[in-house]
């Protein structure tokens, strides 16, 4: 019996595999650590054109193999006199991306691995990816190979005319290179088509692994790996300089001898220290990883020592996650959950307070910038309850300590807490001056439902507790405002103010409901009671009010 299931999950394993080669994403996550540290590939084929930020500008990683004396591209459209080895598939898992390649007879597989694991908070917040090369024979014959792969310096700036500066140094006998902008504006700059331009970024492999590093410009390093399967023989030490300027990189390559039947693989690890990451309320905060003193060297040491163990868990998760998927909704669901899984984590940035209370932020992309908007919060809640709970209660946190702050004089919650990387208060609407442009019932009934659910996932209201009086402020509010809301936004702000709103008076309703289950978990009962009472009279109300012949009007 125990065969005949083990076969059956193979078969299915094998099923959906071929089903999720088959989804190919409009972007492709490379590098998915957060909304800073984010490279993807936006064509169909790797080669097709250079890697990119989430906001389109360009962030080159470049990785090619020399096959018997020949080199191909495996990623980026540069060098440009290269042919392509052709790619054969592309797939996405929660983890981790894989790319195949064939060509002169071997076959090569190529995978981006981010152990983003929701239920390690240290891990989670460790800005690292490996990129892993498999290698080998498929025609029977040895094939002598290597591989290369370079990181621009334009993933430390902002804009490629700013000047970059790459070095290099040991790590207990691992070599370690590094580059990132020569000013070091430290959280200076906020909005949302940004890059940043402080820290550093890191490219290092294990000496186990046999690779050869150099600093240097694009070109030569990589005309140098085409034309003898080896780096210049020294850095490249004229820098400052612009990173568009003959293109500084971070370059690796790896001799793999000769290749036969039996897999030969390589891997190398790219990190991204931004040393400080948030601004929240004028205290510049450092990412979670960093809390306990931790600096780029215990990054990187134990990036390199944890490669094995984290590449196994990853695996494991992915199979979990589609697997459930799967059963949930069917291989095309699963191929759509393991393209979102990264892409909503990396969207946000998990820092530590000065007390060492984990914090989650996120970032409106090509919105307005805005930080821990509360309505970009809730759609994002669901993945943060389903893998851990206290994610959820770290992107709460900030907003509800700023609620109840005396600057924020409304009965209501906030939409926002500033500009990324800025949590200094909110910008959106009126800001803290006035109710005009703001969304009161929007945002109060979202973080009513949100503390809800978390008491429900975590088995108690301890945390809705601690934040009662502001909770009953916003209940309290919804009471007045929410059947019936005046001329208000919501978060389809796109469509402008709407009066009578029966979608957002709905959320209200469901707001007031949880209130009531949160005050009869906390031991409020007079008010369990009430809303409870509230909240159904509403319905009835609703549904007289919202009915529009066959269908509920808006």
């Amino acid at each position: 019996m125990r065969t005949t299931l083990a076969l059956l999950n193979l078969c299915l394993a094998a099923n959906l595999a071929a089903q999720i080669a088959e989804f190919r994403p409009p972007a492709t996550p490379l590098v998915a650590c957060d909304p800073y540290f984010s490279v993807w590939s936006m064509s169909d084929q790797l080669t097709g054109a250079p890697t990119k930020h989430w906001t389109g500008s360009a962030q080159p990683l470049t990785s090619l193999i020399r096959i018997d004396g020949t080199a191909y591209r495996l990623m980026g459209s540069e060098p440009r006199a290269l042919a392509a080895l052709p790619q054969v598939s592309e797939r996405v898992f929660p983890t981790r991306t894989e790319y195949r390649f064939a060509g002169g007879g071997v076959a090569v597989q190529l995978t981006f691995l981010t152990p983003a694991l929701a239920d390690d908070l240290d891990l989670l917040s460790r800005p690292i990816t490996y990129l892993t090369w498999q290698v080998q024979s498929t025609d029977g014959q040895a094939h002598t190979a290597a591989v290369y792969f370079d990181a621009s310096g334009m993933l430390a700036v902002n804009t490629p005319d700013q000047d970059v500066a790459g070095s290099r140094y040991q790590v207990e006998g691992t070599t370690v290179l590094r580059i990132g902008s020569r000013e070091q504006p430290v959280l200076k700059k906020f909005g949302d088509n940004l890059r940043i331009d402080w820290g550093y970024l890191y490219v290092t492999a294990a000496p186990a692994e046999h690779g050869t590093a150099a600093v240097g410009s694009a070109r030569s390093a990589s005309l140098a790996f085409t034309q003898s399967g080896a780096l210049p023989a020294s850095d490249d030490l004229n820098m400052p300089r612009a990173a568009q300027s003959e293109r500084p990189v971070l370059a690796w390559s790896f001799d793999l001898g000769s290749v036969t039947a039996t897999p030969v693989s390589r891997h190398l690890l790219l990190a991204y220290d931004d040393q400080f990451s948030i601004e929240y309320f004028y205290r510049r905060l450092r990412p979670y990883w960093r809390r306990n003193g931790a600096d780029a060297e215990d990054l990187i040491r134990e990036g390199l020592r944890d490669y094995d163990r984290l590449t196994a868990r990853a695996r494991a998760f992915d199979d979990k996650l589609l697997a459930d998927a799967t059963r949930a909704g069917g291989p095309a669901y699963a191929a759509l959950a393991a393209l979102a899984y990264r892409q909503g984590l990396a969207a946000q940035k998990l820092v530590a307070d000065l007390d060492g209370t984990p914090m989650l932020f996120p970032k409106e992309n090509f919105s307005n910038g805005c930080i821990a908007t509360v309505d970009v919060i809730y759609p994002g809640a669901p993945q943060l309850l389903v893998f851990n709970p206290a994610l959820l209660k770290a992107t709460l946190t900030p907003v509800l300590a700023y609620a109840e702050m005396p600057r924020w004089r409304f009965p209501f919650a906030p939409h926002d807490l500033g500009t990324y990387p800025l949590a200094d208060g909110q910008v959106y609407g009126g800001g803290e001056k006035t109710e005009e442009n703001q969304m009161p019932v929007e945002e109060s009934a979202d973080m009513i439902i949100m503390l809800a659910a978390l008491a429900k996932a975590e088995g108690n209201a301890d945390y809705a507790a601690h934040h009662w009086p502001v909770l009953a402020r916003w209940a309290n509010y919804l009471k007045d405002k929410g059947l019936d809301p005046e001329n208000q936004l919501c978060t389809d702000d796109f469509a402008g103010h709407l009066a009578h709103n029966a979608n957002l008076s709905l959320k209200a309703i469901v707001a007031l409901g949880a209130f009531g289950q949160l005050a009869e978990h906390t031991g409020h009962t007079a008010q369990a009671a009430e809303y409870r009472h509230v909240a159904q009279g509403f319905v009835k109300e609703w549904l007289r009010m919202a009915a529009d012949g066959d269908h509920y009007r808006l």
